[in-house]
């Protein structure tokens, strides 16, 4: 008993202490261990085609090196596997990217070849990526240790305007479309080109009920904010935008208009914030369009004299350098649309290999994990920051399948073939 009673003051002074507060970085760590990150966007796939012409033999994905391809002195990939476990990414939709320049025929075929070469590049690493087409397989994935790995089709125009080729890019594993990319489609109106729809054409409109009908994600990233209002008005599931942030904080068009994201709240869907300087930080938007400006000035006064306008042009760069984005202002993003349309309404989309500059602190797939240190620092608790990296993606893509099921006994939505 007297022994019991030495260390009896030692138990008092302990039960009356408070425990130690975890750290931002703990609480990031173990959010991110429950729900690693389930990314909307990353361009890896148009990496392949324009780096490697689609050849993937000798491509090493598993570790960086440096630079992709030594031979053409390519600049380093801001994706690969290692950096990816690193960065704590648990399921990827990589996107399968076509130049809106394409005709149908066109962009059908690369988008078909994207397709292709993604499969490819996943056979290749068994061990560590597995492809998905639901959240049981990507719940499945997750548990394995493997990267789920989804199909995101990047503008309506990889389609050729046809819900048959629609229905087919669904039946090979394509699980999000999004309906324009910088310019308008035949029936829809893009955010960076001339209004010419008004927003969806009525073939547009049937278009997002024939998607929601066979459960692919109606992504609304690059359209117009008219657009985005019409889909909403049509949706009966929830939408994404696989890769955009707030207009209140950065004004370009390619972002969320503040009367969009209340609604998003009513629909269920959410934001997944990118990374690209332009759409992040106000400064940088407005410094690439008075280069753009200053570009236009230059060539006018050096009209036949390219290099002396190339030449202007650097000068002035030189003298007016482009601001950097931060990691900071990207979690501004975050906080802003979870103030609007709450937290369970704001998903990541980085748009990793689709930019060239990237945010101070946000280089690579890698830097997830200081992203959500940040929102930690900021008062985000573990619950809120694992809906952020996945359980709200996890939600949308499990309400758009269960709406499919629900209407599988439906027609198709048909359309008349053009020849």
């Amino acid at each position: 008993m007297r022994r019991l009673s030495l260390f009896a003051p030692l138990l008092a002074i302990g039960l009356t202490c408070p425990a130690v507060a975890a750290s931002p970085e703990q609480v990031a760590a173990a959010a991110l261990r429950a729900a690693p990150v389930w990314d909307g966007h990353n361009d890896v796939p148009i990496q392949l085609r324009e780096r490697r012409k689609n050849v993937i033999e000798g491509f090493n994905f598993a570790e960086w090196q440096g630079t992709a391809d030594p031979a053409t002195n390519a600049t380093a990939m801001h994706t690969d596997l290692a950096r990816l476990r690193t960065g704590r990414v648990g399921a990827q939709f990589w996107s399968v990217y076509v130049s809106a320049e394409l005709n149908d025929q066109q962009a059908v075929q690369a988008t078909l070849e994207q397709i292709d070469v993604l499969k490819r590049l996943v056979a290749r690493y068994p061990g560590r990526l597995q492809l998905a087409t639901n959240t049981a397989e990507v719940e499945k994935a997750m548990q394995a240790g493997r990267i789920a790995s989804l199909i995101g089709m990047e503008g309506g125009h990889s389609i050729g305007g046809s819900l048959g080729v629609l229905r087919q890019m669904y039946a090979l594993g394509a699980r999000y479309m999004t309906l324009t990319h910088s310019k308008n489609t035949a029936w829809a109106d893009s955010s960076t080109d001339a209004p010419e729809h008004g927003g969806l054409t009525d073939y547009g409109r049937d278009v997002v009920r024939e998607m929601q009908r066979i459960g692919m994600l109606v992504d609304l990233s690059h359209v117009s904010a008219e657009t985005m209002h019409e889909a909403l008005d049509v949706a009966k599931v929830p939408v994404i935008f696989s890769h955009s942030g707030s207009r209140a904080i950065n004004g370009h068009p390619r972002n969320v208009p503040d009367d969009v994201l209340t609604r998003l709240k009513a629909n269920g869907g959410l934001v997944m914030v990118n990374f690209v300087p332009d759409f992040v930080s106000e400064e940088s938007r407005v410094w690439s369009a008075a280069q753009k400006a200053e570009k236009a000035r230059v060539e006018a006064l050096h009209v036949g004299n390219p290099e002396a306008a190339k030449a202007a042009l650097e000068a002035w760069v030189a003298a007016h350098p482009q601001p950097r984005a931060t990691l900071a202002q990207v979690a501004d993003h975050i906080d802003h649309i979870a103030k609007v349309a709450g937290v369970d309404h704001v998903g990541i989309g980085g748009d990793f290999d689709g930019i060239g500059a990237l945010p101070q602190g946000l280089e690579d797939v890698s830097t997830y994990p200081a992203l959500f240190t940040e929102l930690a620092r900021r008062g985000y608790g573990r619950q809120d920051l694992e809906k952020i990296s996945s359980r709200n993606m996890m939600r949308v893509m499990k309400a758009a399948e269960v709406y499919a099921a629900a209407h599988r006994g439906d027609l198709p939505v048909e359309s008349a073939v053009t020849f």
